[in-house]
């Protein structure tokens, strides 16, 4: 199994740590069904459909290797794929970080990382 070093750039710096190609292909499959959540949401309220829209289901993402990942996003709170941010979870035995980053940052910080490793 291949570990790499995967940088996600967060609101205000960045977080580098190792990770697999396995387990980001994993996220960016979590992420691409939020997108999804997220777009259909986004479309319902252009059309200006009448009624409620039902509560989507959080997008809840975890790895576990030589750090703990977890990502987390509520598509409920988000009025577009664009606005909309994930909270990240990494820690260890020694350390824990809780912060947000954008959610197509962290797109584009995955497809970074998949083109490196492939």
């Amino acid at each position: 199994m291949s570990v790499s070093q995967l940088k996600l750039n967060l609101v205000e710096g960045s977080v580098s740590f190792r990770f697999t190609p396995e387990g980001a292909r994993e996220l960016r499959s979590h992420i691409a069904e939020l997108m999804e959540r997220l777009k259909a949401a986004t479309q319902k309220a252009a059309v200006g459909r009448a009624g409620k829209t039902s509560p989507q289901k959080p997008m809840e993402y975890q790895y576990t290797g030589e750090v703990f990942l977890e990502v987390f996003c509520n598509p409920n709170i988000w009025p577009s794929p664009f606005a909309a941010k994930v909270l990240i979870v990494l820690r260890d035995d020694r350390i824990r970080l809780t912060t947000e980053a954008e959610l197509t940052r962290t797109i584009e910080d995955l497809e970074r990382y998949l083109e490196q490793v492939e």
